[in-house]
C-alpha cells in the first residue's frame, strides 16, 4: 500500500471502471473526474489516499477528505471483488486516518460517511463487522433524450433563465446552491474558492442557468456536465423554498433536458437522496427518469486518534 499520486490517475480510473462494470454493467468513470479528486487543494494525497497492489496490479484505492472541519469525515473506498482481504486494510486505513482528523479539528468523536453502490464489490458483511452501518439510500436515475421527445420547453409566466458564465453569477449561483441544499443529508457548507474546487476544471458554466421569477428575484439554479463519456450529469437543481410548488423546478428540469437532447446526448442522469423531504424523487420520476442504481450510505462513529498516537512506536 502506498499513496496515490496524480500520476497514478489512469490505473485508478481503470480499477474505478472495473468496479462499474461489476456493479452497473458498464464502465462509467472518466479519467477528468480522478484527476479532480486527485488535484484538489485539499487533497493531502500524502495523507488521504491509499493504492493497494497485488503482483504489481492495482486492487483497491481509497481517498478520504474533511468538508466539515469537525466531526464529519467522508471517504470513497473502492475494491476489485476477488481481493477482500486488501480492501479491508484500506478500510482500516481509512478508519483510522479519519479518528485522527477528526481530531486534529477537535472534535470528540469521528462521525464516517462511505457512500457504496447497493452491489458494492466491498463485501459488506466486513463493514458490518467492523461497526459500520447504513443511514441513507440515494438513487442514480437516468432518462433517455432525444430532440423530438425533448423540445425546448415553454417557461411558466414571469420566469426567466440566464446562465452563469459571468462571474457574479456564478457567485450567485454558489449562494443558491448553499441555500438550496443547506437542509440536505450530508450537506456541508462550501465557501466560493472551495465550491468551484470541488466543481473542478471541466466545468462548462454556459450548462448552469439561475432562474428568476418577476417579483421575487432569483429564486432557483441548476448546474449541469458534458463531460462524462456515458451521460450528461445533472449536478445540483435546487429551488428557493418561497418558489416550490410553481413549476420552477420541473420548467429547469424539461430545459436541461431540450439543451442536451439537442446537443446529441442521448442519456442524461443525476443522484437523488429517497429521503429529500423536497419531494425532488416525484419530480425527476414524473419528467421520466428511471433507477440506474442504488446506493448507500454507510456510518461509523469512532474515537478520535490524536496524531502522536496514531504513529507506529519509535523501535527500541
Amino acid at each position: 500500500m502506498r499513496p496515490a499520486t496524480l500520476e497514478d490517475a489512469p490505473q485508478i480510473c481503470a480499477l474505478l471502471n472495473a468496479v462499474d462494470l461489476v456493479e452497473v454493467g458498464r464502465a462509467e468513470t472518466d479519467l477528468g473526474s480522478v484527476e479532480t479528486d486527485l488535484v484538489h487543494p485539499e487533497a493531502d494525497l500524502g495523507r488521504n489516499s491509499w493504492l493497494a497492489f497485488r503482483g504489481g496490479r492495482l486492487v483497491s484505492y481509497g481517498l478520504l477528505w474533511d468538508d466539515s472541519g469537525a466531526e464529519r469525515i467522508d471517504a470513497d473506498h473502492y475494491v476489485l471483488p476477488g481481493h477482500q482481504d486488501a480492501g479491508e486494510r484500506l478500510l482500516a486505513a481509512i478508519e483510522g486516518r479519519a479518528a485522527e482528523r477528526a481530531g486534529e479539528n477537535g472534535a470528540a468523536r469521528a462521525v464516517v460517511h462511505l457512500t457504496l453502490n447497493s452491489r458494492s464489490t466491498l463485501d459488506r458483511r466486513r463493514l458490518t463487522a467492523r461497526g459500520w452501518r447504513t443511514v441513507r439510500r440515494y438513487h442514480v436515475l437516468t432518462r433517455p433524450l432525444t430532440p423530438e421527445a425533448d423540445p425546448a420547453p415553454v417557461p411558466p409566466p414571469g420566469l426567466t433563465l440566464r446562465s452563469c458564465e459571468a462571474e457574479a453569477d456564478r457567485r450567485r449561483a454558489h449562494a443558491l446552491v448553499e441555500e438550496t441544499f443547506a437542509a440536505h443529508h450530508d450537506h456541508q457548507p462550501r465557501g466560493y474558492r472551495q465550491f468551484l474546487d470541488d466543481l473542478g476544471a471541466g466545468m462548462d458554466w454556459s450548462l448552469a442557468w439561475i432562474a428568476a421569477l418577476d417579483g421575487a428575484g432569483d429564486v432557483a439554479v441548476v448546474l449541469t456536465r458534458d463531460d462524462r463519456e456515458a451521460m450528461a450529469w445533472v449536478r445540483n437543481l435546487g429551488v428557493r423554498a418561497s418558489a416550490r410548488g410553481k413549476g420552477v423546478g420541473g420548467h429547469l428540469l424539461r430545459h436541461v433536458c431540450a439543451v442536451y437532447a439537442a446537443r446529441g446526448r442521448d442519456t442524461i442522469g443525476l443522484g437523488v437522496d429517497t429521503e429529500n423531504a423536497t419531494g425532488a424523487l416525484g419530480l425527476y420520476t414524473s419528467h421520466g427518469f428511471g433507477l440506474h442504481y442504488a446506493a448507500d450510505t454507510w456510518e461509523v462513529t469512532l474515537p478520535v486518534l490524536s496524531p502522536r498516537a496514531a504513529l507506529p512506536p519509535t523501535p527500541a
